[in-house]
């Protein structure tokens, strides 16, 4: 087996220097974060538009895919909405890898070789992410955490789908520990004091985080060190990572999002000058769609924004999710669903995509089409853990037709333009990708399970473009993969995953 040593190596060292006891456990991890990672590789090489992959066919039990330089790649077939790490190894022309950042050095492919440190990297991270995780509480309500932040401190694998689920570049063993979510910290933000006439502000900033003449600006601890590399004297705020890394609770109060110019996962974080000015009214409006929803859908209110006119600093003040919680509910992420056990329980996949259709659905056939992930998209429980209603948080990439809202007689808000559209393929897109390729996927976690939940579904719901663009079409999903081999591109890239309502002729459930 090839095996690189370098990441995993270079994290084991770091780690022995500064959580000695970790270090059995981070190595006995290594083996399935491996697997995890190769699992979303070959999901990638399987399903996404890569140019330099020619053909790809059934072949017995497993799947061949022939490259452009003649070579073959066999492994298992691919099932596009698996979440379990079933790929341990594949053979390229005979030769078995089972390391995903290996592989991908040895394709030779354009820019393959920044991929394969990301996946090194990823690899290692995720191993360090496991390492540290205690044992889940169990499944019944009474033994579920009791705090917001302590559910995102359940997703320990990160994205379900991206080989780079766990790659933080940049962020050293230390930093990991002190700052990942999984890693359950404490994280003391820095305050910087800031002249208020340098810096844009929307909504109403906390009164406590005013300094006479000056804004006090929470900063991330990573941010100060390595981008703004200067002092925060204007005190600090002690609060819990989300799932984000940048975004933090804190505790009895809002959440806020800080600037973390870092590249995770896919994306650079910041906090954009427009996304700041268009935050009050972008609130505002999806108050208003929200109420559209009759009661099923609750928007997180954004407080406060300020920027000092750069990405590097700024700050966004959001209403906590517990705001929509009545006494006994729960509220938590959908990415911590498959913690709880619920989406194995018959009929409750069923009845949450439901719920998530309605709204999601109801939504774009009005002009909005919701990103909503398993980070964004939040569910409301009962105290027997039935599905009640939804939330959504972070509105800075949801999308807006203005043609659509006007046909409802709605006014569309004044935002930014890479929120407005009134393309149908670009509105289906935002949200089936993140809802149903990725919200729903991955709680129901394989395309068998997947079929069977928007079967039951879609029944009854209303048969409009939308809706029969969804179950008749590929189903829209972000090429991860290629977005990271396409560094000159800006934007998403997409590809059309095989629809789970749409069966295939000759093909077998994975």
């Amino acid at each position: 087996m090839h095996r690189p040593p370098t990441a995993e190596a270079e994290v084991a060292e770091e780690l022995a220097a500064v959580r000695p006891r970790l270090v059995p456990r981070y190595a006995q991890e290594l083996p399935g974060a491996r697997a995890a990672v190769l699992t979303r590789l070959w999901r990638a090489l399987a399903h996404e538009p890569l140019p330099w992959i020619t053909g790809r066919e059934r072949t017995g039990d497993g799947l061949l895919l022939r490259l452009s330089d003649g070579r073959r790649l066999l492994g298992p077939p691919a099932d596009p909405y698996a979440t379990a790490a079933y790929v341990t190894v594949v053979h390229l022309d005979g030769v078995p890898y089972d390391d995903p950042a290996r592989l991908t050095t040895d394709l030779c492919v354009p820019h393959g070789a920044g991929l394969a440190g990301e996946l090194a990297h990823s690899v290692a991270s995720l191993a360090l992410s496991r390492a540290g995780r205690p044992p889940h509480t169990g499944p019944h309500p009474e033994e579920w955490p009791a705090q917001d932040w302590q559910w995102e401190q359940r997703v320990v694998d990160g994205h379900p789908f991206h080989p780079g689920c766990r790659s933080r570049p940049g962020f050293s063993v230390a930093e990991q520990l002190a700052y990942g979510p999984e890693h359950r910290p404490t994280v003391t933000l820095g305050l910087l004091p800031v002249p208020a006439k340098e810096c844009l502000v929307t909504g109403a900033w906390p009164r406590d985080l005013r300094d006479g003449e000056r804004l006090l600006i929470p900063v991330h601890p990573w941010q100060a060190a390595h981008v703004l590399k200067g002092s925060c004297d204007g005190g600090v705020i002690a609060a819990h990572p989300l799932m984000s890394l940048r975004t933090l609770a804190v505790p009895g109060g809002p959440h806020v999002k800080t600037a973390l110019t870092a590249r995770l996962t896919s994306s650079v974080r910041d906090i954009s000058v427009g996304s700041v000015a268009a935050s009050a009214a972008l609130s505002a409006f999806a108050e208003e769609v929200a109420a559209r929803t009759d009661g099923l859908l609750y928007i997180t209110r954004t407080l406060g924004a300020a920027t000092a006119g750069t990405p590097d600093l700024a700050a966004l003040w959001r209403e906590s999710p517990q705001a929509c919680a009545a006494p006994g509910e729960r509220v938590l992420p959908v990415a911590a669903l498959a913690t709880t056990g619920l989406p194995n329980s018959p009929g409750w996949t069923a009845r949450f995509a439901r719920l998530a259709l309605t709204v999601g659905l109801g939504l774009l056939e009005l002009g909005v089409a919701l990103e909503a992930h398993g980070q964004n998209l939040l569910v409301v429980l009962s105290g027997s853990g039935a599905p009640l209603r939804l939330v959504y948080r972070d509105l800075a990439d949801i999308r807006v037709s203005p043609a659509r809202l006007a046909w409802h007689g709605v006014r569309a808000p004044e935002l930014p333009a890479r929120n407005l559209t009134d393309d149908p393929v670009a509105l289906r897109r935002k949200l089936f990708g993140s809802l149903v390729a990725g919200a729903l996927a991955g709680t129901a976690g394989s395309r068998a399970a997947l079929r069977a939940a928007l079967e039951a579904a879609v029944q009854d719901l209303p048969r409009t473009p939308d809706l029969v663009a969804l179950c008749e079409e590929p189903l829209p999903a972000k090429a991860l993969t290629l977005m990271r081999l396409s560094p000159g591109t800006a934007g998403d890239l997409w590809t059309g995953l095989p629809n789970p309502l749409v069966l295939e002729h000759g093909t077998a459930d994975q």
